[in-house]
């Protein structure tokens, strides 16, 4: 800024008070940038300017093409009728667990019977049915169906179980949920605190003794109904797709609110972005109840006409027999999925497939090169980006490491920043005009993204409950009056720009991306009996054993008459 400042200063004086000619004045102004060290500019601008233009071409091409969208209301039914007209004979989804294989016509009629059944059980625009099975194509298209009809669906997390699952289906005031029979004994187990008001239908293989109480089948029932697109109130690309759960830091999920408009901007950020291709084939082994596996993979299938394979679970074992069997071109990751393939050990399979790019985000640096070199994977496509946020990154050109960039040479035209934090409370730094401090390369800094609500790329959509928007949403960060979406994780910026996960607050350690330790809670619960609810144990060297740590315990271990 003051460089810049000093440039239009000289230039000025130059010019109008010693009338130089502009030759000596373009000299003058050299000679000051490159001794006040802008020779780095220099250096900066040759080594991004191909991959900021490349950068900015693809925001500029997603965000006319979403608000064309926004202009048509083209939500994301209509964007996915389009592909059928496209492609009605082309396989869409492939289920591995049982080689089921659906083309666009298939998925179409499918979610369209969907449609209408809900509809003549009495759903409506604007009402919500929960979702609660493992991966397979009915997921998706029971989503897509209730979608058509303009209800939004609750993506409930597999894993639950009790408290947290009945909070989930209390908190979205769902009036119907659809279960996958392998689900059956976790319902029963909520059964009773159920709202009574809450139609169940379970799906795949049939056992009425083993479902809770007036459960119906869902599977003949959709094979009775049309599969015609059912006529209701049109829905705009602003209004709610479904609610995807996010790990909360009190202990139970938090919807994220996901509308059409957001599901269309993750899905091309990524197509484009990475420069995908209509005739990929994308291996999808991540959970469909959260947006990496269902927005950025399945999303290539609705919105681009792609097939992909999709796996119940992650199997290191099988993924390179899958990758072969079904030619898949791109393979999807997140967390620690890579290092436990490089755990596996060495088979001809890795070796023999057609992948050519790793698509996901959490990819360690430390087994980066490591990945890519020995499964022979020409790209490593990283990505960065909550299910909430508005503030995606992409590392576009496979840089190790990295996350994603900001431009140093353009940051005005991706309104995102990284500021100063205390990293222990994660409480924003703010100068001496209340405004906060932008961190300067290598300077580690929690990701901000200005809010814009008119904008389809800024814009935050939050959650269901305005609390946890509270808590999601800091002011005065760019400038006074205005607003930002704190992601709550800490990255660093090289020189370059290029951008580096440094460290993720409340849920620092990402294992296996669907569990997440509470670092800060920890850290702060220390191992006090007195605040931790848990058993808590400690190895005796005395005894050569573990044995409970109570209160009188610690106490000796904090006076230093015990030691650890």
């Amino acid at each position: 800024m003051l460089l810049g400042a000093s440039l239009v200063g000289v230039l000025l004086f130059s010019k109008l008070v010693l009338k130089l000619p502009w030759t000596q004045v373009g000299f003058s102004l050299l000679f000051l940038y490159l001794g006040s060290g802008g020779w780095r500019f220099i250096r900066v601008f040759i080594k991004t300017i191909r991959r900021d233009i490349f950068g900015g071409l693809v925001l500029l091409k997603v965000k006319a093409k979403v608000r064309q969208c926004l202009q048509e209301r083209r939500t994301v039914p209509i964007l996915f009728a389009s592909t059928v007209r496209r492609h009605p004979d082309k396989t869409a989804l492939i289920f591995e667990g049982t080689d089921t294989h659906w083309t666009f016509r298939q998925l179409d009629e499918y979610s369209s019977s969907v449609a209408n059944f809900l509809q003549a059980r009495g759903l409506a625009s604007g009402d919500v049915a929960a979702i609660f099975m493992e991966n397979r194509n009915e997921f998706v298209g029971l989503w897509l169906g209730m979608a058509k009809l303009g209800v939004e669906a609750a993506l409930i997390n597999t894993n639950l179980r009790r408290d947290a699952l009945l909070h989930c289906l209390t908190t979205s005031r769902a009036r119907a949920l659809v279960f996958g029979s392998e689900m059956a004994s976790a319902i029963c187990e909520v059964h009773a605190s159920l709202d009574p008001s809450l139609s169940l239908f379970c799906s795949g293989s049939w056992e009425p003794g083993a479902v809770p109480p007036s459960t119906e089948h869902l599977d003949p029932l959709l094979k009775d109904a049309p599969k015609h697109l059912p006529s209701c109130p049109d829905k705009g690309f602003t209004d709610k797709l479904f609610y995807i759960y996010t790990s909360g830091t009190t202990g139970l999920p938090k919807a994220a609110i996901v509308v059409h408009s957001r599901y269309y901007r993750m899905a091309a950020l990524v197509y484009y972005g990475f420069r995908m291709r209509p005739n990929d084939i994308v291996y999808d082994c991540l959970p469909l109840y959260h947006s990496a596996g269902n927005i950025v993979g399945i999303g290539q299938c609705l919105l681009h006409g792609m097939t992909v394979v999709i796996r119940k679970k992650f199997s290191a074992s099988r993924f390179w027999d899958d990758c072969i069997k079904y030619n898949c071109t791109i393979v999807q990751y997140i967390g620690e999925l890579c290092r436990y393939l490089l755990n596996q050990p060495p088979r001809e399979a890795e070796n023999q497939h057609q992948v050519r790019m790793a698509l996901g985000n959490g990819l360690r640096q430390s087994i980066w090169t490591n990945f890519s070199s020995r499964f022979h994977i020409p790209q490593v496509a990283e990505f960065y980006g909550a299910t909430e946020c508005n503030c995606s990154l992409g590392n576009f050109d496979s840089q190790v490491g990295a996350c994603g960039f900001n431009s140093r040479i353009l940051s005005f035209v991706y309104p995102i920043r990284l500021v100063r934090v205390n990293e222990d409370t994660m409480e924003l730094i703010r100068g001496p005009d209340g405004v906060c401090i932008p961190c300067q390369p290598g300077e580690p800094g929690q990701l901000v993204g200005r809010i814009i609500q008119k904008d389809p790329l800024r814009r935050f959509d939050g959650y269901l409950n305005q609390g946890a928007n509270n808590k999601k949403i800091a002011k005065d960060v760019f400038k006074k009056g205005d607003q930002a979406y704190l992601t709550g994780d800490v990255l660093v910026m090289d020189e370059l720009g290029y951008l580096y996960f440094r460290d993720r607050t409340g849920d620092t350690f990402r294992w296996k991306g669907t569990y997440k330790f509470q670092k800060t809670e920890l850290r702060k619960e220390g191992f006090d009996p007195a605040i931790v609810k848990d058993p808590l144990f400690y190895l005796d060297a005395q005894k050569g054993r573990y044995v409970p740590l109570d209160q009188e315990a610690y106490s000796r271990i904090q006076a230093g008459e015990e030691k650890l």
